[in-house]
């Protein structure tokens, strides 16, 4: 068998690469969707998907500009780059959808999330519980003799460390807004 001549600056693989470049690590992404504020817009959103079987992590929705009547869905869903490529062209095609920003590739974002937790206990577990509400910047939004409603505001991860340390102290309950992101700079 004779050797291949290949000219400098080629290469010797095949035009046909038969090996997929999928990659099956599955990552966290924060999609910005600007819509039309219209009846059955996050219906069709949503069921984008659920059709699918996408999961979605976080959802908020509100309405950002009166006059134009458009809305704001921030969504935050996990999965393959494959899939949320197609997630996101996917979304593109909606007729009342007018952009689609993925804040987590597009640079330096800022992800915030409002949440109130109420927190029962006596004693030593009340005191403590003010204790790290105070280092965790928490406010007490209401107060009885047994309980306690802290509203805390900062990154998901912010919110489920103070969760977790108010776990032993008694938490009974937890309410969630959801992330709102803005990307960062001009």
């Amino acid at each position: 068998m004779s050797a291949l001549h290949i000219k400098k600056g080629s290469t010797k693989h095949s035009a046909y690469n038969l090996r997929p470049n999928f990659s099956d690590v599955t990552e966290k992404h924060t999609l910005a969707v600007v819509v039309d504020n219209e009846a059955g817009v996050l219906a069709r959103v949503i069921g984008l998907f659920s059709g699918r079987g996408y999961n979605i992590d976080s959802l908020t929705v509100a309405e950002i500009d009166h006059a134009g009547h458009r809305s704001r869905i921030t969504i935050v869903t996990t999965g393959t780059p494959q899939v949320i490529e197609q997630i996101k062209a996917q979304l593109g095609r909606i007729v009342p959808v007018h952009e689609v920003h993925d804040l987590t590739v597009e640079g330096p974002s800022v992800e915030r999330e409002l949440a109130l937790l109420k927190v029962n206990g006596d004693g030593e577990k009340r005191v403590e519980a003010l204790r790290l509400a105070d280092i965790f910047r928490a406010n007490v939004v209401d107060s009885t003799l047994h309980s306690f409603v802290f509203e805390i505001t900062g990154t998901p991860e912010k919110i489920d460390a103070f969760a977790d340390l108010m776990r032993p102290l008694g938490l009974e309950e937890v309410a969630r807004t959801g992330v709102a992101a803005l990307s960062r700079g001009l």
